[in-house]
């Protein structure tokens, strides 16, 4: 029986690497990666994935020089805007992930207006990874419920896997089958701690700017001849 592709999630790492290769400054690299980030969605979508989860922006990366922060935030507006009418004819509904309250008043608006625009969409969920960190995603699932147990409305006995999951940003998603990772780094990043335990990973050299659709589909071929164990001997 053939692997099932639910949800994958992409690390899209190499804007920088792809500009400065090129000459180019690195605010260059993150709008060429704009492309790729259009064609994996449609890529996802003629996959008939029941989620995509994208590492848009690590709560790290406010770390990065201010210019290239606002060049970022500025893009991803710009991004939001022009891609809705596209993702309402496509059906695919958006959700972000991470710490929206930390964006700045307007790719804050620019987002929870599409989120709000593609709500009742019942295609493939797009999840923006922005803001976000694994570590903290984790701590404040852990928070959640140290709450509901001060409340009273849980008991410590009935902590288990599940229920912490269904903490989590993503809540009930399914984890992610398959991790790509682009540039040819070979870490997570902080990126889905939890929810990629027994995902499987596929690193190409490939920075994300060059990332086609051929690229991503060769990824796909590889998830189909993993054996997916979990933890468990299988064929014996």
């Amino acid at each position: 029986m053939a692997n099932q592709l639910r949800h994958v999630a992409i690390i899209m790492d190499g804007n920088g690497r792809w500009a400065r290769s090129r000459g180019l400054e690195r605010f260059l690299g993150h709008r060429k990666g704009t492309q790729a980030t259009i064609d994996a969605v449609e890529v996802g979508v003629n996959l008939k994935l029941e989620h995509m989860t994208l590492y848009v922006f690590s709560s790290e990366n406010w770390g990065r020089p201010s210019k290239e922060v606002d060049y970022l935030m500025n893009l991803l507006i710009e991004m939001v805007v022009k891609e809705i009418p596209d993702l309402m004819e496509k059906n695919v509904k958006l959700v972000v992930i991470g710490n929206m309250n930390r964006l700045p008043e307007k790719p804050r608006a620019s987002l929870q207006s599409a989120i709000d625009m593609t709500a009742n969409n019942t295609g493939m969920q797009l999840n923006l990874a922005i803001s976000y960190g694994g570590r903290l995603e984790i701590v404040d699932a852990a928070k959640s419920i140290a709450s509901q147990v001060a409340a009273g409305t849980l008991k410590v006995e009935d902590i288990d896997e599940n229920l912490f999951a269904k903490n989590l940003y993503l809540k009930g998603a399914p984890d992610p089958d398959l991790v790509i990772r682009t540039g040819g780094e070979f870490r997570l990043s902080n990126y889905l701690l939890w929810q990629a335990a027994y995902s499987e990973f596929y690193v190409t050299d490939t920075l994300w700017p060059d990332f086609t659709k051929e690229e991503f589909l060769k990824a796909v071929d590889f998830f189909k001849t993993r054996e997916r164990r979990f933890g468990k001997v299988l064929n014996e």
